[in-house]
């Protein structure tokens, strides 16, 4: 049997999996990242998941390991520099994942950023199979994107392209956690809808819902962070469709659960924002792998780089 192995490391999570040759997930693992801590602590963790989907019988069939990773990513040195876990710059978790005691011999991790990894995975299995050129979005602790350009995955040279989250959107906006004005992820992420209906007077306390949920009960200050968010997203969605004509939009990750609180107002201010003839009617879609194409992707990268070693696989 055909075995896939995935890391996917992000701002709230630290997951892995095992997956057979058709996408669908044999074993999975997850804890939380320690994103405060230091750096030996997320080591720790990462060693930790790897050590439980060992245990599962699939792993001595292992024949890659992919690794997605919040980025930026430097698929060159193998090192990761997450923008949402502070004081992670140039982390080298391709080095510390090929230490693990029980990672078969030959296999070279393949990391890559997690946004391109839900882009790999959307291609193969979801919201953007058959689409010769998409983007797709993921929307949570952050915003990252990936393109698919003439019907293949387009990484880059780094394997950073289509960072969409970190496009000005609003040069007098809040500054993002890279430093730079009105970014889109300082605008649209779960940690700036909340905070900014925070600011409107909106207040959780204990055993208040979430942020979406109270969207969704009408609360008018979480409405307008959400709508914020959406126009954020929309502006930099027409921007890109204007670059490279976009056939379709998939938009994944724990924000994009929010569903039409989330997508009736970007929808809108697309139509708003994308005038051109080229640029308008583009279909604008949740992801179909949800929660998991972070995982699905990473293996897929490194299958297809497996497969061709020689550059960024296509998908």
């Amino acid at each position: 049997m055909t075995v896939y192995g995935a890391l996917d490391i992000g701002g709230t999570k630290i997951a892995g999996a095992l997956l057979d040759g058709e996408g669908r997930l044999l074993a999975r693992a997850q804890r939380a990242t320690p994103a405060t801590r230091p750096a030996a602590d997320l080591a720790a963790v990462v060693m930790g998941v790897l050590d439980e989907l060992a245990t599962h019988p699939a792993w001595d069939e292992l024949s890659c390991m992919g690794i997605a990773s919040a980025g930026p990513v430097d698929t060159v040195a193998g090192t990761v520099s997450p923008v949402n876990i502070p004081g992670r710059r140039g982390f080298p978790l391709v080095d510390l994942v090929r230490t693990h005691s029980r990672l078969p011999p030959g296999i070279l991790p393949v990391p890559v950023g997690d946004a391109v990894a839900m882009t790999a995975a959307e291609h193969w299995l979801g919201a953007a199979r058959g689409c010769e050129n998409a983007l797709c979005m993921v929307v949570s602790t952050g915003v990252g994107g990936g393109l698919i350009l003439d019907g293949r995955v387009h990484a880059g040279r780094t394997g950073n392209a289509g960072h969409i989250g970190h496009i000005t959107v609003d040069h007098e906006g809040p500054r993002c956690v890279c430093g730079a004005p009105g970014r889109v992820e300082s605008l649209a992420s779960g940690t700036a809808i909340a905070a900014h209906a925070r600011a409107l007077g909106w207040t959780a306390g204990p055993g208040v819902p979430p942020n979406a949920a109270a969207a969704r009960a009408g609360d008018e200050r979480a409405l307008a962070a959400h709508r914020r968010a959406a126009r954020a997203l929309a502006a930099a969605t027409a921007a890109t469709a204007a670059l490279v004509e976009l056939e379709r939009v998939v938009i994944g990750g724990g924000v994009a659960q929010a569903g039409d609180i989330l997508f009736s107002p970007l929808r809108q201010y697309v139509n708003d924002y994308a005038v051109l003839g080229f640029t308008r009617g583009i279909p604008i879609v949740p992801a179909g792998l949800a929660l998991d194409a972070g995982l699905v992707g990473a293996a897929a990268t490194a299958s297809a780089r497996a497969a061709s070693p020689a550059g960024i696989p296509h998908f």
